[in-house]
């Protein structure tokens, strides 16, 4: 898949990729919105898979949604995205699911003076009490929430989302090595769920100084050519 990204400010990265693997994992279909969608990787890369997907986006960045409109174009797939806060939107029909790679970095984080940075990694432009609250009024009865966070933040938003009467259903640990602790934290989560919780295997991204071998898998399966550019 080609992707046209900023020359500077900016890039997806590792984390969308491997969180592009975790929702494909659950075979989506549906009506399907992607939060923040930046150049559009996360959800474009599960729409190809996908093909009963129908996929919605919604950024705040105007400049992301001319990369994501024109990445949607260059790989032939329909997307309808919308140039607005997520936490202003509204959808008569509901989702079945809602993916995200969101702003994550906590308020005790040094800013940084970037606009495009600025409002692509910190978590104070989509708080997570109203980022849930608007999650689970967007979705259909049984529908699925399945995005990626810090995973320091793991006892918060479990406790936020319970609250917003979402269940964590599915979460999978990210590690950059086997004996470093999880950067990464990938939920799955559910309207109207009594499950269990199912804990999956940690995802360990490097074997020494390469690739892990789940990692090389990712990234074969993701097929990504990265192009920077100006629109």
């Amino acid at each position: 898949m080609t992707l046209y990204q900023p020359e500077s400010g900016y890039c997806y990265n590792s984390d969308s990729l491997y969180l592009y693997k975790f929702i494909d994992s659950f075979h989506p279909r549906g009506r399907m919105l992607d939060v923040g969608a930046g150049c559009g990787v996360v959800g474009l890369l599960v729409a190809r898979d996908n093909q009963k997907v129908e996929l919605h986006a919604v950024e705040k960045q105007e400049i992301f949604v001319k990369y994501a409109e024109k990445n949607a174009k260059a790989n032939e797939i329909n997307y309808n995205i919308h140039h607005m806060d997520f936490l202003e939107y509204e959808d008569e029909k509901g989702f079945d699911y809602i993916i995200s790679n969101p702003p994550f970095y906590h308020e005790g984080a040094s800013k940084s003076e970037d606009e495009m940075l600025y409002h692509a990694r910190y978590n104070v432009n989509l708080p997570l009490k109203q980022f849930f609250g608007r999650v689970a009024k967007l979705l259909t009865p049984k529908g699925h929430f399945i995005f990626c966070y810090d995973a320091k933040q793991f006892a918060i938003i479990c406790a936020l989302l319970s609250e917003a009467k979402l269940r964590v259903v599915d979460v999978q640990f990210v590690h950059s090595k086997i004996d470093r602790s999880a950067s990464l934290v990938m939920l799955h989560v559910r309207k109207n769920s009594k499950s269990l919780l199912n804990v999956l295997p940690p995802f360990i991204a490097f074997d020494g100084d390469r690739f892990s071998k789940a990692s090389e898998s990712v990234y074969e399966k993701a097929g990504t050519n990265s192009i920077k550019c100006q629109i």
